[in-house]
């Protein structure tokens, strides 16, 4: 349970981290548009910081806990920062205005979609582990 509780403290730290650089990083390049940057922030909270701290929850209530889900933690733990480090990465870009060519959007949006796979399907698999252990203590 302490690795849940860890967790949703390092996320909510990211989180706040994204935040103050998207306010301070647009504003210190007098940027006003719309950016990815602004997202980083949120996915941190609600995919990061809430989501563990509602498997604390979960833990407590049913033992869910497995041999295999330190390593699909794992993949949830990849998937969410290499989503998260593109969106910094096109925001970052967006601000500074470099004009990306088509190639480099391509891969950007190609590693943040990576990402999301990643979490995606750990998390089908985290409450598929869930929900074996709600029916086993049902019985």
């Amino acid at each position: 349970m302490k690795r849940y509780i860890n967790a949703a403290l390092l996320y909510a730290i990211l989180a706040m981290a994204g935040g103050v650089f998207y306010r301070e990083f647009t504003k210190f390049n007098g940027f006003t548009g719309k950016t990815t940057l602004s997202v980083v922030h949120t996915h941190y909270f609600l995919l990061g910081m809430v989501l563990f701290l509602l498997l604390l929850l979960l833990e407590k209530s049913f033992s869910f806990t497995g041999p295999k889900t330190g390593l699909v933690l794992a993949v949830y733990h990849v998937g969410l920062n290499l989503a998260a480090l593109m969106l910094v990465v096109r925001g970052v870009a967006q601000v500074l205005s470099p004009g990306l060519s088509s190639g480099m959007s391509a891969a950007i949006s190609g590693m943040a979609g990576i990402g999301h796979i990643l979490l995606g399907a750990s998390l089908v698999i985290l409450l598929v582990q869930i929900g074996r252990s709600v029916s086993a203590g049902q019985k």
